[in-house]
């Protein structure tokens, strides 16, 4: 497991597997998000896997499954919900931490500037330059 700090509630990671979640809970996450599709993993890293090992170390966990065409307002709102309906800090997880790191970013374009987004993201090693214009589009700036 890479966690990347994002902002102090919300990290990132590449794909985590069943022996990462009492890491996870000894680290302080509270939730697990997945928003890793399961047709692009094994069984053995398939969601209902992976949150039968989250509850079991005591870990909120929910899924919801993201690809490019899936970055609609509906999940966008849906992520953030998550996030802040969440007891304490929130681990999401996808196959290289970017579509998780995707969905943020375009959580707080009406919230954050589009340069503090993106250098938030950049910090934390995901380049997202190309969401710029998307990201002032949503703004309304």
């Amino acid at each position: 497991m890479e966690p990347r700090q994002i902002t102090p509630r919300y990290f990132v990671s590449p794909q985590i597997s069943v022996d990462d979640l009492v890491a996870a809970a000894n680290s302080g996450f509270t939730t697990v998000i997945c928003n890793r599709p399961n047709a692009e993993v094994p069984a053995s890293h398939q969601s209902d896997v992976i949150r039968d090992a989250a509850i079991a170390a005591g870990l909120d966990f929910q899924v919801l499954e993201l690809t490019h065409q899936t970055m609609t307002p509906d999940n966008i709102a849906r992520q953030r919900d998550m996030i802040a309906a969440s007891a304490g800090p929130v681990l999401a997880y996808c196959a290289s931490g970017t579509r998780c790191s995707v969905i943020w970013a375009l959580g707080q374009a009406d919230t954050m500037p589009t340069d503090d987004i993106l250098a938030t993201t950049n910090n934390a090693g995901y380049d997202l330059s190309e969401l710029r214009p998307r990201l002032v589009e949503m703004s309304g700036n």
